[in-house]
C-alpha cells in the first residue's frame, strides 16, 4: 500500500491511496493540471485511476472535480447527499452523472483488491465522512475537516499502516487573527476543524508498533505554521508507549503546495 499527499491545506486537498494493482483518489480540491504532475511523479496514470472518494462538497475538496471527470472519466464515490450537493456546486460544469455511485457511512465496500470504509465525522457539510482503505494486510486512513473525533473515530481509524490527520490551526493565532468572530467560532466548534493539539490527541490515540507514516494535513494558510503544528504535536505525543521519537514514525507536515513523500507499508 501506498499513501501520499498530492496537495494538503485550506486552499485545496487531493490524497492518493493505492496497491500494486489499484489507484485510488481522495478529493480533488486543486487544479486537473496540478494532480495529473503529481501523479505522473509517481509514476501513476490519471487514467488508470479506479476511483475517486469525496470526503464532502466543499470547494477546496472538489474544485478540481468537473475538469478531472470530463477528461478522464474516473468513476466518483462520495455519500447519496454528498453527491446531491456537488451536483449543485457552480465550479463542476457538464459531467457525466452516471459517475456518481452513491455509498453508506460506516458500510465497507470494494474497489478492485481495496476495501474502503466511510467513517462519519462531524463537520458543517451535509454527510461529511474520513477514509479507511485496506488490502487485507496494510491499512491507510485519511481523516480531515472535523471538529471533534470520539471513540467510534478512533476505533475506526486504530490499526493504520499510515494516515493522514487534521492539524488545521493553532488556537491563539485563529483567535487574535483576522477572522470574522462567526467564522473563528464555526472553526473552534465541533463542526469545524482539530487545531494542532487535538490533531495530535488522535494521533496519539491511533500509534501502534507498525506505523510507516504521518502526514499532519489541511493546515490552515492563515492560523498555523507547518513547524508550529509539528511542534505542538510532537509535544501531545511525548510519553506515549511506543516512542518518545517522532522521527521513528516518520511523521512529517503534508505540502501545501505539491506532492508530499510518498508513505510505503
Amino acid at each position: 500500500m501506498r499513501l501520499c499527499s498530492l496537495y494538503s491545506g485550506s486552499s485545496g486537498n487531493c490524497v492518493y491511496v493505492g496497491s500494486d494493482h489499484t489507484s485510488l483518489l481522495i478529493d480533488v480540491g486543486v487544479s486537473m493540471k496540478k494532480v495529473v504532475t503529481a501523479l505522473e511523479e509517481m509514476d501513476v496514470k490519471p487514467e488508470e485511476l479506479k476511483g475517486i472518494l469525496i470526503t464532502h462538497e466543499h470547494s477546496d475538496h472538489i474544485q478540481g472535480l468537473g475538469v478531472f471527470l470530463r477528461k478522464y472519466g474516473i468513476p466518483v464515490y462520495a455519500t447519496a447527499k454528498t453527491l446531491e450537493a456537488i451536483s449543485r456546486y457552480k465550479g463542476l460544469g457538464k459531467v457525466d452523472f452516471s459517475l456518481f455511485h452513491g455509498i453508506e457511512p460506516e458500510k465497507s465496500f470494494a474497489i478492485d483488491d481495496l476495501w474502503v470504509k466511510p467513517v462519519s465525522i462531524w463537520h458543517d457539510a451535509v454527510d461529511p465522512v474520513c477514509y479507511t482503505v485496506t488490502d487485507g494486510d496494510k491499512k491507510v486512513s485519511v481523516a480531515t475537516d472535523m471538529g471533534d473525533y470520539d471513540s467510534h473515530i478512533v476505533d475506526a481509524l486504530s490499526g493504520s499502516d499510515a494516515m493522514l490527520i487534521e492539524a488545521n490551526h493553532d488556537i491563539r493565532m485563529l483567535e487574535v487573527g483576522p477572522y470574522p468572530y462567526e467564522l473563528k467560532k464555526r472553526i473552534l466548534g465541533k463542526y469545524g476543524h482539530l487545531c494542532n493539539e487535538k490533531g495530535g490527541q488522535l494521533v496519539r490515540e491511533l500509534l501502534n508498533d507498525h506505523i510507516k507514516g504521518i502526514y499532519l494535513g489541511h493546515l490552515s494558510k492563515e492560523n498555523n505554521f507547518p513547524d508550529l503544528a509539528y511542534e505542538a504535536v510532537k509535544g501531545e505525543l511525548y510519553g506515549n508507549p511506543y516512542s518518545n521519537d517522532v522521527r521513528d514514525f516518520n511523521m512529517m507536515v503534508a505540502d501545501r503546495f505539491g506532492r508530499s513523500p510518498v508513505i510505503e507499508c
